[in-house]
């Protein structure tokens, strides 16, 4: 069955998509996307990643094509179309195609923003890696400064995951004045003696809407969480090392720069923190 997309409104099969090739999407990374995870055919997170839109849509002064209200109605139409179990929604939104190139912003109400979806399958719950972990190398943050914002400027987080490939590990880790920000693709954490570490929401990292939850869980399950820099020597000390995203959920890491974290395998406070997000998670999921 061909996947069924979705392009400035309509439905299609995706050999039929097109955007123009003046879109700024496309010639000046000029949009925001997100990603929902979907979990037993349900969206995981839905409101956090709409309310994270929004905040990207006024922080580039970007108009939406659609409310809302119909974003879930267009997230549940693919999920149906596509028959989607396990995987994601895409979802991209840019300044649209104006009539040629140009670095000026062109008139909204002259030329509408272009949004694109589509579905991914893809093994979320029980991929391989949650067990044996993740490596990571840690390379410079070369990033523009408003990583707050989703943007679709993703060529260095792109070139940091090939660094990480040709170096033999899983993903990079971003360094900026001798502390970690975040990875290529998502946030970044340690433990240690069972506190849980995480650099604090600033313009440096991404709001990332599975950092908000497994944060609030903790806290729920009186685990301590302290918001603050760490380094990467830092890192490779602790008692335990994992990422958060909309797709990996909690995935623990165990190699830092080939120094081993901890013990070297999935330790108990990632664990548990992913058991009770899935478990959080299938509940709310819509």
């Amino acid at each position: 069955m061909s996947r069924i997309v979705y392009v400035n409104g309509e439905y299609l099969p995706e050999g039929e998509a097109k955007v123009s090739i003046f879109d700024r999407g496309f010639l000046m990374a000029d949009g925001i996307y997100e990603v929902t995870s979907v979990l037993e055919g349900k969206l995981v997170d839905f409101e956090g990643h709409v309310l994270r839109l929004q905040r990207s849509l006024s922080e580039l002064d970007m108009a939406s094509p659609v409310d809302m209200d119909e974003l879930l109605t267009i997230h549940r139409e693919l999920v149906a179309r596509n028959e989607l179990d396990e995987g994601g929604v895409y979802l991209q939104i840019t300044r649209g195609a104006p009539a040629d190139r140009d670095f000026v912003f062109p008139d909204p109400a002259e030329t509408p923003s272009t949004i694109v979806m589509f579905t991914q399958s893809k093994n979320l719950a029980n991929a391989p890696s949650v067990q044996t972990g993740i490596s990571v190398i840690s390379i410079e943050d070369l990033r523009w400064g408003r990583r707050d914002i989703k943007t679709v400027q993703l060529l260095y987080p792109s070139m940091g995951k090939m660094m990480a490939k040709k170096a033999g590990a899983d993903d990079a880790w971003l360094v900026e004045d001798g502390f970690v920000t975040e990875g290529t693709s998502n946030n970044a954490y340690i433990v240690k003696g069972g506190k849980i570490i995480t650099r604090q929401l600033s313009n440096d990292i991404l709001h990332g809407i599975t950092r908000a939850a497994v944060l609030r869980f903790a806290s729920e399950a009186q685990m301590e969480v302290e918001e603050r820099l760490f380094s990467i020597e830092e890192a490779q000390q602790a008692d335990e090392a994992f990422i958060t995203s909309a797709t990996t959920f909690v995935q623990p890491v165990v190699k830092i720069d080939g120094e081993t974290v901890g013990t070297g395998t999935p330790g108990p406070v990632a664990m548990r923190l992913r058991e009770i997000y899935l478990d959080e998670s299938r509940k709310a999921a819509i």
